[in-house]
């Protein structure tokens, strides 16, 4: 899907819209597009992307439309791209193309974020017990983790097989050095220190994101806060964005406790239900 089109999806998807997807799914001989290109329909009747113009989008649109009022799952149409079938479009293509098209409830978007690719990245910040108790489990329940220490011995891929990567860094007074995050971006910090915490914390508030949690009791925390407030001038609106004591209130105290915890309120906050802005 191409990357505009991508983000629009994700941008629905997160405010809570349903949406359509068109997608070229085959074709035979000459089309103007050809399998892979999509164009997706907001619930304003809003279209971007495009499947090749002309009169097959033009009536793809009409379906889309169609397909968005019954709130159908999906419908496969066979176009022909011609001007001498009865059943043509009247284009001087000559070839053929299916388009899939889908209604995507953003309440249920599981399917479509697999289909299309669509994944969260939880970047981890330390990798100690918990991430090590953390990492597999948000695999499991769909995100690409990323593992972020400043010592080899915590962040190698002897100890992190599966991960998307991971990234030993000299400190983490720059941590985000060669990260790109974006609106499906999940801060986790996990550092073996308070130090560590706060050094990762006072550069996550300037990323993009949709979630930055901080390990640490309150006391730690509020510590934590003043510096931020005192001497790198963030406000106490800033602060609210944090997720700390980070996870879910379930009275945790293993690693294993603590990671299930963590990915309860990476849930939350997901499905659109976290207590933050």
């Amino acid at each position: 899907m191409a990357d505009e089109v991508t983000r629009e999806a994700r941008d629905l998807l997160e405010a809570g819209r349903d949406f359509v997807i068109a997608k070229i799914v085959d074709t035979k001989g000459s089309t103007p597009r050809k399998s892979g290109a999509v164009m997706i329909m907001d619930d304003q009747g809003r279209f971007m992307g495009t499947i090749g113009g002309g009169r097959i989008e033009a009536v793809t649109q009409e379906h889309c439309r169609e397909l968005f009022a019954s709130k159908r799952e999906k419908e496969l149409y066979h176009y022909k791209l011609n001007t001498k079938d009865k059943d043509a479009l009247d284009m001087g293509c000559g070839g053929d193309a299916d388009v899939l098209i889908e209604y995507i409830d953003a309440a249920h978007p599981e399917k479509f974020k697999e289909d299309y690719k669509i994944k969260e990245t939880a970047y981890i910040f330390g990798g100690g017990h918990v991430a090590l108790a953390l990492e597999p489990v948000l695999r499991h329940i769909g995100f690409k983790t990323v593992i972020i220490d400043d010592r080899k011995e915590f962040a190698n891929r002897e100890r992190y097989p599966q991960a998307e990567d991971v990234i030993v860094m000299e400190s983490f007074d720059d941590p985000f050095k060669g990260i790109e995050t974006d609106e499906d971006s999940y801060i986790v910090i996990v550092t073996r220190g308070h130090m560590g915490d706060y050094d990762v914390l006072r550069k996550a508030l300037r990323q993009k994101c949709a979630y930055i949690g901080m390990i640490g009791s309150r006391k730690k925390n509020a510590l934590l806060y003043d510096k931020l407030k005192n001497d790198d001038g963030y406000t106490q609106e800033d602060l609210d964005r944090v997720y700390a004591p980070i996870g879910t209130a379930i009275f945790a105290e293993t690693p294993e406790e603590i990671s299930i915890s963590i990915a309860g309120e990476l849930i939350m906050v997901r499905t659109g239900h976290g207590t933050r802005n």
